[in-house]
């Protein structure tokens, strides 16, 4: 794995994470207890701070980076915060965005900066969400741009922890 310090940032990495030797972490992040970070995965906290929740997984191809300030966002630019049981879905980009607990973001989704993301919320694969957005608890979101869908079913909020459980038993099985 390349773990890298960057600007006097070296990523914080909780001694339970696993983190796949082909995955790359840089300079201001923070990876929390059962995190899972899988092959090809850029997380780069170069110009603001990543935090990643407890049994959060990132899947295959993602990448996770954030905004720097200046007069055309904001003055102290965004950092990418992601909360407690996500799953991210493969080849998914995340910029500088909120996600809450237990969501999913469906494969080869796109989340822009400033983005909220409330708990529990799905959004659907190949789904873009645009700047500024906020999506609200306890709905799946779909498309080019994300809209809201319908609520979640109680089947699919308790498979949102499910994944996130999932992701950490087969980590483990990974340092075996």
């Amino acid at each position: 794995m390349s773990i890298r310090k960057f600007n006097g940032f070296t990523p914080d990495i909780h001694s339970s994470a696993y983190v796949d030797q082909d995955a790359v972490i840089i300079g201001d992040v923070r990876l929390a207890e059962d995190v899972s970070v899988w092959p090809c995965t850029v997380i780069r906290g170069d110009v603001n701070p990543i935090h990643i929740g407890a049994r959060t997984n990132i899947q295959d191809g993602s990448v996770l980076h954030v905004t720097h300030g200046s007069e055309y966002t904001t003055a102290d630019g965004s950092p990418l915060i992601i909360g407690c049981d996500v799953t991210i879905g493969h080849k998914v980009v995340l910029h500088a965005c909120t996600i809450g607990d237990r969501c999913l973001i469906g494969m080869g989704s796109v989340v822009l900066d400033n983005v909220v993301i409330e708990d529990e919320v799905m959004v659907a694969a190949g789904s873009v969400v645009t700047p500024g957005k906020v999506l609200e608890s306890g709905f799946l979101y779909v498309g080019n741009p994300a809209r809201q869908r319908r609520e979640l079913t109680e089947k699919e909020r308790a498979f949102l922890t499910y994944s996130a459980t999932n992701y950490v038993v087969v980590s483990k099985q990974m340092n075996e």
